[in-house]
């Protein structure tokens, strides 16, 4: 079986020289993780000497140094430098989902014409953390291909209605969002047809700096003219679920300052905000912790997937009933913040789902 990775690659260009100039963000990022280059260049799998000189090299091209030496503190990137980094994150947390998306699309047709093509399931699910674990550990399994591409709620059960994909994974909120929720969902399933596989609960809320300098603790204070807000796209859930809590306590979201600015993961607005281009936004807690945010916890999620109870009869779906039940997976789930086992791998039927919003 064929797998795929995409990775970007910076490479920054002058305009009177038609040479680039390739530099290793993440090697960077090691370095102002670590402080020691020495670290950095382990990591990196290059010498000591040979890190030297890469810095060296991109600082005459940048025309400013990238790192300084300070006395019981090692090395340290300047604030260009660190600049360079906070851009690297936040263009992999944006692009991350896309190039997975791209590289399971050309996985799944290369795969289908090789020799003994494995099985596929096709997975079509909201952005996730744990979602991404449970693809990880699918990934080990021989003689089956899990086709997991990222998309909306709403796409995701359109898709299964419409036999695009083999399992729909969506996000619903516990408490008084949760029917408003439900509704959008039950014109897209069919009792008699449909079942529920239970997976995890996680917890969404608000990501603020380190230490929350600004005293964010309510949804009330992102009306504050003075507080630089990061949104997530108009189609995601996400959003949806930040609109609902909006509109029952009452928020214009049009007092928001910098409500119509968007980003497309958890991990990109996360991003926003450690980088310092934003003071708060809202979603998934194993986000905020990721890039060292402090979190406010407003809503417990709980994200399930639907398909057709046919389906649970294959040997591809028993193999991931399987992988969801055992060990590895839970304690995968485990170290994962904000995140908690909640029926992981138990069927269910649709109306049991639906009944607990009444």
């Amino acid at each position: 079986m064929i797998r795929i990775d995409i990775e970007p690659v910076w490479r920054f260009r002058k305009d009177d020289d038609s040479q680039s100039m390739l530099v290793m963000l993440d090697f960077l990022n090691e370095i102002r993780a670590s402080g020691k280059i020495a670290h950095a260049a382990g990591k990196s799998d290059i010498s000591y000497r040979h890190a030297w000189n890469l810095i060296e090299k991109w600082s005459d091209f940048f025309g400013v140094p990238l790192t300084e030496r300070r006395q019981g503190q090692g090395t340290t990137l300047t604030p260009f430098g660190d600049k360079l980094v906070w851009a690297g994150q936040r263009l992999q947390a944006r692009l991350k989902p896309q190039l997975e998306n791209l590289s399971q699309e050309l996985e799944t047709e290369i795969n289908q014409l090789l020799p003994h093509a494995p099985a596929i399931l096709r997975v079509h699910a909201s952005h996730g953390f744990a979602v991404a674990k449970l693809r990880e550990l699918l990934g080990h399994e021989a003689g089956i291909t899990v086709d997991l591409r990222y998309v909306t709620n709403q796409a995701a059960l359109v898709s299964l209605a419409r036999d695009g994909c083999d399992l729909a994974g969506i996000h619903l909120p516990q408490g008084e969002l949760r029917e408003e929720s439900i509704a959008a969902c039950k014109g897209w399933l069919t009792p008699s047809l449909h079942r529920v596989v239970g997976f995890v609960t996680r917890e969404m809320g608000l990501m603020v700096k380190r230490g929350n300098p600004l005293g964010i603790k309510t949804l009330a204070q992102l009306a504050d003219p003075g507080i630089r807000f990061i949104n997530r796209d108009p189609d995601s859930g996400t959003r949806l679920l930040l609109d609902q809590l909006l509109a029952r306590h009452g928020i214009d979201s049009a007092r928001i300052n910098g409500y119509g600015g968007i980003e497309f993961t958890h991990a990109a607005v996360a991003a926003y905000v450690a980088s310092g281009m934003a003071d708060v936004s809202f979603g998934v807690e194993a986000a905020a912790r990721q890039f060292d945010l402090d979190f406010i916890r407003l809503v417990t999620e709980d994200y399930i997937f639907f398909c057709l109870k046919t389906l649970l009869e294959t040997e591809p779906m028993k193999r991931v009933l399987s992988i969801m039940g055992g060990a590895e997976f839970r304690a995968a789930i485990s170290d994962l913040p904000g995140y908690t086992i909640k029926d992981t791998g138990v069927i269910k039927p649709i109306r049991e789902v639906f009944r607990n919003a009444d």
